[in-house]
């Protein structure tokens, strides 16, 4: 089973969140039906990245690793350098 880390983003509120999830197709439905209160009230919701990871405790790492930043300035520069290449 491969497991996955994704950032969403919501224009509705203009924020993101970020998880980790062994089914990537239901929890982006479960987000946008409402089933998780922290995201309810930015309806529709899309995703922005994915990665995918052979095990559960390496998709939590990295979920864990971009949530202790909290800033969103280094979420939108972390998205734009996997488009884009790192700014150097």
């Amino acid at each position: 089973m491969q497991y996955y880390t994704y950032i969403l983003y919501s224009s509705k509120v203009d924020k993101y969140y970020i998880g980790s999830t062994g089914d990537i197709e239901n929890r982006l439905l479960k987000h946008n039906k409402g089933y998780n209160k922290s995201t309810k009230v930015g309806i529709p919701w899309e995703i922005v990245y994915i990665k995918e990871y052979e095990t559960r405790s390496e998709a939590f790492k990295q979920e864990m690793e971009l949530k202790k930043h909290k800033k969103r300035k280094f979420i939108e520069s972390f998205i734009k350098s996997i488009v884009t290449g790192p700014d150097f």
